[in-house]
C-alpha cells in the first residue's frame, strides 16, 4: 500500500508542477487505486444525479488515476468487474483505494486525503451487513428485548463514531452521510421486526408493540437525498411505507383476519402514503415503482395489476420508469401459468447455446443471479443444494443475469464451486431480462417437463416454498 500512496504524490507532484494545465486547484480532487485480480481493465466512477460517468483504465501494474476537475461534493459509485461500491469524494481529496476481487467489499482499503471518512463509511456497511444476517434471529425475541437490543446497539455505534470524530473531525457532509447509514440501518431493523416477529396470522398485534417502539419516526427524513443510494436508507424507506399502510388495511378489514400483503386496497394505500409523504422526486418515483412492481410480481389478477398500474401511473413522474412498467405488465402476460417458456438462448460453460425450453427435460426450477449481488448469489446456490437433496424429482436451471464476460463468469462460479453442469448465462443479457419479467433477484420461475410455466413468480426463500415444490411434484402428469 506503501508504493501505492508514493504513486500518487509522484503523480500529483507532477501535475502541481508551475504553469501545469493539469496543475490541482482547491475544487479539484484525484481518485486512483490499485486492483488485485482484476476481472476488467478499467474501473467505472459514476454520479447518477451529478450526471458523470467516467470510464478509468488500468495500467500495467493494475493501477489508475483520475483527475476530477471542479469537483463537487457527493456520494459516487464505482464498479468493477460487476461489483461496486460507494465513496464520499470532496474538493482537495486525494484518495486511493486497494482492493482484491476475490473479497471485493472485505479487502477495501482507501489511503490518501479523503481516506479516513471513507474508511470509517467501508467498516459501517460491513457492521451493517452482519448484523443483517443476524436480525431473524433477534427478531424472534419478544419486542421489549428487541427494542433493547436495537438501542444498545444503536447508541454504541454512535458512541464509537462520535469518538471518531473526536480524534479528527470531518466535514459536514461526510458526517451526516456516516451517522445517516448508522441510524438508517437501526430504523430499518425495527420497520422490518413485526413482519419477521408476528407473521402473517398475527400482524395485528402491531398496535400493542411498546409506546416507544416507534420513537424514532420523529427523526425520520423522507427527503434525505445525499442517502438516496444507500442500502440501509433504502430498505429503511420499503419496510417502512409497509409497516404505516398497516393503520389503513387494518381500519377496513376484521382485526382477526389474516394478513395478506398481496392485497390490492394494502398496497394503494402505500403508494398513497409515499405520493403524500416524500417530496424529493427520485426517492418518490423509485419508492413508487418498487411497490408496483412488487405488486405485480406477485399477482395472478389481470385486474388488480391493472388497478395498481392506474394508481401508479397517476403519482409518478418518470418517464423510464413508466416504460420499463408497461415492459414488466406485457411480459408479466407472456409468463401466466400453462404458457411456454420464450425464446430464449442460453450459453453454458463449453460455451455452448441452447433455446432455454431445450434444457428442460423434467420440471424444473430456473432462478437468477448477478456478479453485482455476492451474498444473494452465494445464499441462492446454497439454497438450492439443499432444496437438490430433498427434491431429486426436480431439475435446478441456474442463470447469470450480467453482461460481463464469459471469463470473469466462469472465473466466479470456479471461485465458488459452484456445479457447472447446472450453470448458464443469456446470451442476450438485456432481452432476456425484460421477456423473463427478471426486475429482481428472488424471482424464481417454476417449469413442467414439458417447459410450460407453473409458477412465474416465487421465492425460494419464503417459508412455505418447500410446500409450493411438493405440489408441483404431485401434480398429475408432472412427472413421468
Amino acid at each position: 500500500m506503501k508504493s501505492l500512496l508514493i504513486y500518487l504524490l509522484i503523480f500529483i507532484s507532477f501535475i502541481g508542477c508551475k504553469n501545469n494545465p493539469l496543475s490541482k486547484s482547491n475544487d479539484d480532487a484525484y481518485f486512483g487505486g490499485e486492483i488485485i485480480n482484476p476481472k476488467e481493465n478499467k474501473v467505472i466512477l459514476f454520479n447518477r444525479e451529478l450526471g458523470i460517468s467516467d470510464t478509468l483504465m488500468l495500467d500495467d501494474n493494475r493501477r489508475f488515476i483520475y483527475k476530477l476537475s471542479d469537483l463537487k461534493t457527493g456520494v459516487y459509485s464505482f464498479r468493477h468487474g460487476g461489483e461496486f461500491q460507494l465513496v464520499i469524494l470532496e474538493p482537495g481529496d486525494s484518495i486511493m483505494l486497494r482492493l482484491n476481487t476475490y473479497d471485493f467489499d472485505e479487502s477495501l482499503v482507501f489511503t490518501g486525503n479523503g481516506a479516513r471518512k471513507n474508511n470509517y463509511l467501508i467498516k459501517t456497511f460491513l457492521s451493517n451487513e452482519k448484523e443483517s444476517r443476524r436480525l431473524v434471529k433477534h427478531s424472534k425475541k419478544e419486542p421489549e428485548f428487541f427494542e433493547t437490543f436495537i438501542n444498545k446497539r444503536h447508541e454504541k455505534e454512535l458512541q464509537h463514531f462520535s469518538r471518531f470524530l473526536e480524534k479528527k473531525p470531518i466535514s459536514e457532509y461526510a458526517k451526516s452521510i456516516i451517522e445517516g447509514n448508522i441510524n438508517y440501518h437501526n430504523y430499518a431493523d425495527k420497520e422490518i421486526y413485526p413482519f419477521i416477529y408476528f407473521g402473517a396470522n398475527k400482524m395485528v398485534h402491531v398496535k400493542d408493540l411498546p409506546k416507544s417502539f416507534y420513537s424514532f419516526r420523529n427523526d425520520v427524513d423522507y427527503d434525505a437525498a445525499h442517502l438516496r443510494n444507500f442500502l440501509s436508507y433504502n430498505r429503511f424507506l420499503s419496510s417502512h411505507f409497509d409497516n404505516i399502510a398497516l393503520i389503513p388495511y387494518y381500519h377496513n378489514k376484521n382485526y382477526h383476519s389474516a394478513f395478506n400483503r398481496h392485497e390490492i386496497y394494502y398496497n394503494k394505500a402505500k403508494l398513497n402514503l409515499i405520493d403524500s409523504l416524500v417530496s424529493n422526486k427520485f426517492i418518490k418515483n423509485n419508492l413508487l415503482r418498487n411497490k408496483t412492481r412488487e405488486f405485480i410480481n406477485n399477482s395472478n389478477s389481470e385486474e388488480d395489476i391493472n388497478d395498481i398500474m392506474a394508481y401508479y401511473l397517476s403519482r409518478t413522474t418518470n418517464e423510464n420508469h413508466i416504460k420499463s412498467m408497461n415492459s414488466l405488465v406485457a411480459s408479466m402476460d407472456n409468463l401466466k401459468p400453462g404458457k411456454g417458456l420464450p425464446d430464449l438462448s442460453i450459453i453454458n460453460v463449453n460455451n455452448e447455446e441452447y433455446a432455454i425450453a431445450d434444457v428442460v427435460n423434467k420440471p424444473t426450477l430456473i432462478y437468477f443471479w448477478s456478479s453485482n449481488a455476492k451474498r444473494h448469489y452465494r445464499n441462492s446456490h446454497y439454497r438450492v443444494n439443499k432444496l437438490k437433496d430433498k427434491f431429486p424429482q426436480i431439475a435446478f436451471m441456474s442463470i447469470n443475469i450480467n453482461d460481463n464476460s464469459a471469463s470473469y463468469w466462469k472465473e466466479t462460479l470456479n471461485q465458488y464451486k459452484f456445479d457447472l453442469d447446472n450453470e448458464y448465462r443469456f446470451k442476450s443479457p438485456t432481452e432476456a431480462r425484460e421477456t423473463l419479467a427478471v426486475d429482481y433477484l428472488y424471482k424464481v420461475i417454476i417449469v413442467d417437463r414439458n417447459a410450460n410455466i407453473i409458477h412465474p413468480n416465487v421465492n425460494i426463500f419464503s417459508d412455505d416454498f418447500e410446500i409450493t415444490l411438493k405440489d408441483v411434484i404431485q401434480k398429475k402428469g408432472s412427472i413421468k
